[in-house]
């Protein structure tokens, strides 16, 4: 009896979120710096899209480009780190099934946002740099939106089928997830089918997707850098120089760790579940609030910007 009760499939009304397996007596206090961070990213990013609104000098294709890559960073960041603080502090540990097909969804469409937005900004600066004269003619307002909604588009199509994977899976075991949010393998390991198709659709689509789009990017930038230092004015490298640091520091904090989490769920099995966890949290918190930091700093229109916005008052 317990044995046909334990076969039979189900589709669950909620699951629970374990946090970080093996770190429970200190989730209280592993929240705070998540807070903290939230909040960082909530404040930047939150700035960066009222200044690039607001000021028609920056209503220029890198920093509508820059305004995307924010607005798909608060989607990250809130899908996410919201309902970790709730699992640290309050014990809010359920989450229902169309509520965690929904994080789900949410949570990969912003990391394929990101991904096409950073291939669309070294496009950018490929024109701007290598062929400066043609820039203003070839990314026109018109090409700008025509580029954003393919973007839009890429990532739904590529995200949507996951939402599908999953719902179709009938689940006869456990409905404890040992993580902090719904993420596809995760959610799909616990069903009581064959999650093949889960598996390989999981890894290779988006590898092929976000290969594909690093690879573009390695090339505009490999074709930028040659055309800096062929450049006259020591002035014009070093400004060109500048902004392109910004975008290669954005690049390798999204890259590096989406890589390696990516190759961790289909290879990585002597891996820490507890230090894959941390770094799956780490990695969907600290790039949205290290991103508006880089391009505080680095750019500067955007670091003028900023000091008006916060210092002019008190100047007066």
């Amino acid at each position: 009896m317990m044995a046909t009760l334990n076969l039979t499939s189900f589709s669950p009304g909620s699951f629970v979120l374990m946090g970080i397996p093996g770190l429970e007596p200190f989730h209280i206090w592993i929240g705070i710096p998540f807070f903290v961070i939230y909040l960082v990213a909530l404040a930047g990013n939150g700035i960066l899209l009222y200044l690039i609104t607001m000021d028609h000098s920056l209503h220029e294709p890198m920093f509508f480009f820059l305004s995307m890559l924010a607005s798909a960073d608060l989607i990250l960041c809130t899908t996410s780190v919201p309902k970790t603080l709730s699992i640290f502090w309050l014990k809010a540990q359920k989450i229902t099934f169309p509520g965690c097909l929904t994080q789900m969804f949410f949570l990969h469409f912003s990391f394929f946002l990101d991904s096409a937005i950073l291939l669309g900004m070294a496009f950018d600066r490929y024109m701007a740099i290598c062929s400066p004269l043609r820039y203003t003619s070839v990314l026109t307002p018109r090409t700008i939106v025509k580029i954003m909604v393919g973007i839009v588009v890429r990532s739904f199509s590529v995200v949507l089928p996951v939402v599908f994977l999953v719902k179709r899976l009938p689940f006869c075991k456990s409905c404890i997830i040992p993580h902090t949010y719904c993420e596809h393998i995760g959610v799909a390991r616990l069903a009581c089918a064959d999650i093949s198709i889960n598996i390989w659709y999981g890894f290779a689509v988006p590898v092929m997707t976000v290969i594909s789009d690093l690879i573009l990017i390695v090339i505009s930038y490999s074709l930028i850098l040659h055309a800096v230092f062929h450049l006259p004015s020591r002035d014009a490298r070093e400004k060109a120089l500048s902004t392109c640091g910004s975008h290669v520091s954005v690049i390798l904090i999204f890259y590096t760790p989406a890589i390696f989490s990516a190759l961790t769920h289909r290879f990585g099995h002597n891996i820490s579940l507890t230090f894959h966890i941390m770094f799956a949290n780490l990695y969907v918190a600290i790039p949205p609030a290290l991103n508006p930091i880089i391009y505080g700093v680095k750019t500067k229109q955007i670091r003028d910007k900023v000091t008006f916005l916060f210092f002019s008052k008190g100047m007066q």
